[in-house]
């Protein structure tokens, strides 16, 4: 698929097929993520696939949402802001945004592959903390969804116009 279409076909996925997605498939996706831009390619991430049913069903407590519930599998992606670039100028860390690229590819790796994925940044990190102990400095950021959709429905995705975003020379 063309990046173009690829962007186009991308969305938010919610209904996914019980049937768990094969590991080799799985680090497909999580290599893309792994090959994604970081500043300073200082990399501070880590993915952990959780597909286990049991730890899955704990994992899933750590954001109770209907949909959330029915998921075959879950990448949680985690950062270390040790290690992460800080701009010197303010200190700006920029983990969280090396882990949204990281996402971002990993969702088109999946999209490419025929898979669906789901973003998910609201759920307690406490949960995710003691159900999965970590080295120290790393959290979780953010889970990605990962599984075979039930349906792709052409998305609807609700964009800005290119001139409410868009500036030259000035704001």
């Amino acid at each position: 698929m063309h990046f173009k279409e690829l962007m186009k076909t991308r969305c938010s996925i919610r209904e996914y097929h019980e049937n768990k997605v094969n590991h080799t498939l799985l680090e497909q996706v999580i290599n893309a993520g792994r090959l994604a831009p970081s500043a300073a390619n200082r990399q501070p991430w880590k993915f952990v696939v959780i597909d286990n049913d049991e730890l899955l069903d704990k994992i899933k407590t750590a954001y109770p949402r209907d949909w959330f519930y029915k998921i075959p599998s879950v990448i949680i992606i985690y950062g270390n802001h040790d290690i992460s670039w800080k701009r010197s100028f303010d200190n700006k860390d920029h983990c969280d945004i090396d882990a949204a690229i990281a996402i971002d590819h990993m969702s088109l790796m999946a999209t490419e592959l025929g898979l669906g994925t789901c973003w998910v940044c609201h759920f307690d990190p406490a949960v995710i903390n003691k159900i999965i102990p970590t080295e120290e400095h790393w959290q979780p950021v953010a889970m990605l969804t990962i599984g075979y959709p039930i349906e792709i429905a052409a998305p609807i995705k609700k964009r800005k116009e290119l001139s409410e975003v868009l500036s030259y020379n000035g704001w």
